[in-house]
């Protein structure tokens, strides 16, 4: 098969879920032989910009002339049996959606966020979730400026909703959400149900998978540093348990970047016990990962899928997760992993307590996290779904080629 995949890449500053399930889903269909080439804009590109290309931006968000033309030249050369659309903000624009229309060839559109509805994708303002944009009316986002704070950033995202909804809608031959928890938040973009596919993200796992030999006295946290993914909760929680905790108490690991890197790290330094390391690579997340007694997702929002939590998995290590979004899809409460009330910073601390001083409980919970992670998140059943919705979208195509 002859595959297209399109994906706008976030910005390297901080760890992407998303760059890293295209680059992983890409390498697992081209290893079964099958044949993938990726159009892409990358946002890092955003920064050597002339100030007249900058000013132009809001119109590329809404209407991209160069993705266009760019995609439909890839098109007609490259002849692609399918399209794989990933992220399309803020340098493709749904632009693509119109030129593979006219090329006709099918679309898959995977959701990893909420953009279609919500101008910040997360569903996420002031220190807290807001539904208010959806049930699709996207008004609210102008009035409280959700994008950068700014009403001139907001517009655009909004402007290309509302402009491009139907496209979203008619365009699309299959839908991939990596949980089902997103069904009900999408609903003001009424799809087809017939379209929609619930496909866990492809979560390969080359790393160690530990064992009670291999473990430190320590939990972990890594990926984005903001306030959405739950750090300033996650810092407040981990003093209170501070407070309580003897002299053996449980360590804490910090690694990622992002826009509290500064204030985490400053934090960081009056505490003995946390350990702020800065961006890793993959395989030193992996081995943080597995000699950790439990990875702590204390997450604002309701993530669409939990990346690390299904590596955590793989490694054996089980996750203590705020129990909204994709996580208590991903989680079963006392089996593999631990659960508690999103924003109760006491249900977190008692999990850490927990950890502190039941090891072998969390041990138990590490050892049925990997049985989940090979019956529900294997690679080579994840790609065979893949391939199965790339089928649907070619023999039920939204749009018939001409």
């Amino acid at each position: 098969m002859r595959i297209l995949v399109l994906h706008n890449r976030y910005r390297s500053a901080a760890p992407s879920g998303e760059n890293r399930v295209v680059d992983q889903e890409s390498q697992a269909l081209r290893s079964l032989g099958h044949e993938v080439e990726h159009f892409e804009r990358r946002s890092d590109d955003i920064e050597s910009w002339s100030p007249l290309q900058k000013a132009a931006l809001p119109a590329t968000v809404v209407w991209s002339r160069s993705s266009h033309r760019d995609l439909s030249e890839v098109l007609r050369r490259f002849e692609p049996d399918v399209v794989h659309v990933h992220n399309t903000f803020p340098l493709l624009s749904s632009s693509v959606l119109y030129a593979c229309r006219d090329a006709g060839v099918p679309v898959v559109a995977t959701l990893h966020n909420y953009r279609l509805v919500c101008a910040t994708g997360d569903f996420f303002r002031d220190g807290k979730i807001c539904l208010e944009c959806a049930d699709g009316s996207s008004t609210a986002a102008l009035r409280h400026r959700c994008y950068r704070g700014s009403v001139l950033a907001t517009a655009p995202v909004v402007v290309a909703g509302r402009v491009h909804r139907n496209a979203w809608r008619s365009l699309v031959s299959a839908y991939v959400l990596p949980t089902a928890s997103q069904i009900p938040l999408l609903a003001a973009m009424d799809f087809d149900p017939e379209r929609v596919f619930v496909k866990p993200n492809l979560v390969p796992y080359d790393g160690p998978v530990s064992g009670p030999e291999s473990r430190e006295h320590q939990v972990a946290y890594v990926g984005r540093l903001d306030e959405a993914k739950g750090l300033p909760f996650l810092m407040r929680a981990w003093d209170d348990y501070c407070s309580t905790a003897g002299d053996q108490a449980l360590r804490l690991v910090i690694a990622g970047g992002g826009a509290l890197e500064a204030e985490v790290s400053r934090w960081a330094e009056r505490r003995t016990s946390v350990e702020v390391t800065g961006m890793l690579s993959k395989q030193e997340c992996f081995e943080l990962i597995a000699r950790s007694r439990a990875v702590l997702l204390p997450s604002q929002v309701q993530e669409t899928f939990g990346l690390v939590l299904v590596e955590a998995m793989a490694a054996g290590v089980p996750s203590i997760a705020a129990a909204h979004g994709s996580f208590p899809e991903l989680i079963t409460d006392g089996v593999d992993g631990s659960l508690f009330r999103p924003g109760d910073a006491p249900e977190l601390v008692t999990a850490l307590q927990d950890v502190d001083r039941f090891p072998e409980r969390y041990e138990k919970y590490g050892l049925q996290a990997r049985a989940t992670y090979e019956s529900r998140f294997h690679p080579a059943q994840n790609v065979g779904q893949l391939l199965e919705i790339y089928r649907y979208a070619v023999e039920h195509p939204a749009v018939r080629r001409q």
